[in-house]
Parts: C-alpha cells; sequence; structure tokens
C-alpha cells in the first residue's frame, strides 16, 4: 500500500498541530488532508514514506461539515487515501467512520473517546450549534477547520472554552468586552486585554503557509442600470413592481438590486464573456437572476446546467458549457478543475461565501495557472456599497443602506 504524502507546507503545518487548534488555510489549501493526517499520525501513522505504515487502534473518526461536502462525497476521496471509510468494508482498521452535517451535530452529543474534525468552522455565537460544540469537546479530542477563523474576538469565544481558557461566555466578556452605554441593544464599543487574547488566539490558530501555484486575476466588468428609476425608488419608497409602499430595509435592497441586476446590458455581458471562454461557471443570488441566465442565448452548442435549492445537476463534461450556481447552495463543497473562468453576476453580500465562490476552481490540482474571475456590477449605490463591505472583508448591512 502506498504512503501517505504531503506538500511541505501541509507537513510543516502538521508538525504544529495540536487538540483544540484551528487549522487555518484558504480554499484549496488542503485542510482536508492535513487533518486526516494529523489524525492518523497521533495513532502511529507515518507521513511521507514510501509504504503505508497502519495506525494503532484508532478511536472512532467523526467528521462534522457540510451538508454539500458530506452529500457529494469529498470526504470520502480523502479518507480512501489513509484506507479508511464510512463502509466498514472498505476500511482496514476496527473503527467506526461517520461523515455528517453541521444540522445533526446534536446526535453526537454523548458520544466518547471518539475524534472529531470539525469543517468549515460553525462554531460562532451562542446557539445550538456552539452548545452540541462545547458538550462534544468535553468528551473527545477535537480539530477545527476553517478558512477564514474569525472576524472579531467574539468568534472565538466558543473555541476559547473548549480549549479551557475561560469557563463560559460570561467569563470573557467580564474579562475582555465594555458595551456601548448609549445603545439602544448591546453592542460592544472597544476590548480590553487584548494582549491575552492574541497570545491565546496564536495557541489555537495553525495558519498553512500555502503559496498557490496559480495567478487569479480579478476584473471589474462596468454595466448600466435604469437610473431615473432608481432614484424613485430611493425617494419615493415606493414598490413598482406590486405598487405598494416598501416596508422593510430588507424589501428595498433587494428591489434595488432587482432593478440594477436585470439590465440588459449585463446580460449582454455575460454573453460577451461566453464567447471568448468555452467553460464557465456563474454565480448568481437571486431566482430571477437564474431565470435570465437559462434563456441566454449561450449557442446551441453549449450545455447549460445549474445548481441551486431547485436542481443538483453534475458540471457538464463537454467543450463548451455554463453552469449555473446559487451562492448559497453552491460556493461551498465541490470543485471543479476543467475550467479556469467565473462569471460572478451579481455580489453577494458575505466576502466569505464571495471567498469561497473564487475558491472552487482555485486548487492543487488544477491544470491552469491563470484564472480569471469576472465581477459584474454597476455605479449604483446599491452596488457600490455592497463593493465597499467585500474590500473591507464585512458583510454589507441593508438596515443602514436603508437609512440613507
Amino acid at each position: 500500500m502506498a504512503g501517505i504524502t504531503l506538500y511541505d507546507y501541509q507537513k510543516d503545518a502538521l508538525e504544529r498541530m495540536k487538540i483544540g487548534c484551528i487549522l487555518c488555510g484558504g480554499v484549496g489549501s488542503g485542510k482536508s488532508r492535513t487533518s486526516l493526517a494529523f489524525y492518523y499520525t497521533l495513532y502511529g501513522g507515518t507521513v511521507n514514506t514510501k509504504n503505508y505504515v497502519k495506525m494503532h487502534d484508532p478511536p472512532d473518526l467523526c467528521i462534522i461539515t457540510t451538508a454539500r461536502k458530506r452529500d457529494t462525497g469529498e470526504w470520502e476521496e480523502e479518507l480512501a487515501h489513509f484506507y479508511m471509510s464510512t463502509d466498514s468494508d472498505l476500511d482496514i482498521y476496527n473503527h467506526k467512520v461517520v461523515v455528517d452535517s453541521w444540522n445533526n451535530i446534536g446526535k453526537y452529543v454523548g458520544v466518547k473517546n471518539a475524534f472529531f474534525i470539525f469543517d468549515e468552522q460553525r462554531v460562532v455565537g451562542s446557539g445550538q450549534w456552539v452548545k452540541s460544540f462545547l458538550k462534544i469537546t468535553k468528551e473527545n479530542d477535537w480539530i477545527l477547520l476553517s478558512a477564514t477563523p474569525g472576524d472579531c474576538w467574539t468568534d472565538y469565544i466558543p473555541v476559547f472554552i473548549a480549549n479551557g481558557f475561560y469557563k463560559n461566555r460570561t467569563q470573557f466578556n467580564n474579562e475582555h468586552v465594555i458595551y456601548s452605554r448609549f445603545s439602544k441593544f448591546p453592542k460592544i464599543d472597544r476590548y480590553l486585554n487584548i494582549q491575552r487574547l492574541v497570545r491565546l488566539r496564536e495557541r489555537v490558530l495553525v495558519d498553512m503557509d500555502f503559496e498557490r501555484p496559480t495567478v487569479s486575476h480579478h476584473e471589474n466588468i462596468f454595466v448600466e442600470y435604469d437610473k431615473p428609476k432608481y432614484l424613485e425608488i430611493c425617494k419615493t419608497r415606493w414598490n413598482l413592481w406590486e405598487n405598494k409602499p416598501i416596508e422593510t430595509a430588507s424589501e428595498f435592497c433587494y428591489l434595488l438590486r432587482k432593478l440594477v441586476n436585470t439590465d440588459l446590458t449585463r446580460s449582454q455581458k455575460v454573453l460577451d464573456i461566453c464567447m471568448t471562454r468555452p467553460r464557465v461557471i456563474i454565480f448568481y443570488n437571486f431566482d430571477y437572476e437564474l431565470d435570465i441566465l437559462m434563456n441566454l442565448p449561450y449557442g446551441d452548442d453549449a450545455e447549460v446546467a445549474q445548481w441551486n435549492g431547485h436542481k443538483h445537476q453534475p458540471i457538464p463534461d463537454g467543450k463548451k458549457w455554463v453552469y449555473l450556481v446559487q451562492y448559497n447552495a453552491g460556493a461551498e463543497g465541490w470543485n471543479c478543475i476543467k475550467t479556469d473562468t467565473v462569471i460572478f453576476y451579481s455580489q453577494n453580500y458575505s466576502y466569505k461565501i464571495m471567498e469561497q465562490a473564487a475558491g472552487r476552481i482555485d486548487r492543487l490540482n488544477t491544470p491552469y495557472k491563470n484564472l480569471f474571475y469576472y465581477h459584474l456590477k454597476s455605479r449604483a449605490g446599491i452596488d457600490l456599497a455592497i463593493g465597499r463591505a467585500l474590500m473591507e472583508k464585512k458583510k454589507f448591512n441593508e438596515r443602514k443602506f436603508y437609512g440613507i
């Protein structure tokens, strides 16, 4: 049996990993294989050897990941390199391997003496997933995987508690958080003793020193929009489609985006790009965008497929194709090395989702050196505001924009 081979930067990260750490690497850096290598070496395995070295009595392995990664079998492919599988007939060890989604994490509360890999970090806040995570980590060994581990100090609270740095969220807040006195709801004004927080973060974060072999080319493609109608909506706060007042910030932003995103010049730019790029992935947000994209004349020889909440079609296999992917359904958990081109038909509110979407083609085994990303956007206020939030690696705030 062939041995397990890691890249130098993966082996370097492996040597710095420990129970309770967050393995932090960009999309496509090989976090899955490195995390399995940690489990493998923890119980007697050896990497970068000619022949496979078996583990000694490894415990049960539970991998909590996204529903998409579970369903597409991405983890099964990585497990196979280590001669492990969720199918006991294909596993050379006498242990149980489970791959399940974060939605089912509650099922594993009560499991003891197993090893958990928590993929695509979801332990932020204080909801049910976090409560289940904290119960599981008390009884089992574990590590976390994340491309973007935390935007603020409070994102680290569950991991800090699980590592025993704090007893609970209250202790963390008492020691580090000062709330604003002038806010109607709890709003953090500043943090105290940041030096300790930095030290604790350095103890749990293991960064993968990953230099991509690819070169990403991002191009903003500006399109037109109906300025008079846009200004009318902003001024009157009136829903032009249903002939009624706009009632919420969410509705206001949705209607502005609908007006901007349905402009014919945006569709034309898609066709212009597809004329020179034969295989293209297009990310979009809304169903009305899908209707537009499905009805564009890409050519009789172009195959069109989609992945969203309605259909889960595979990536086409021909010489010319268009793959339409809805951000929330398909920004993570699958890879494509058949193309070098992604079109962002519209911007997503979340920087993390945009990064994950871009990473679908930026893989270690891609045959392409240069990758091309086309960002379609207008110079309308809503598009510019979303763009600014993404540049600052923040999530776009609809309520703030509604108040302008």
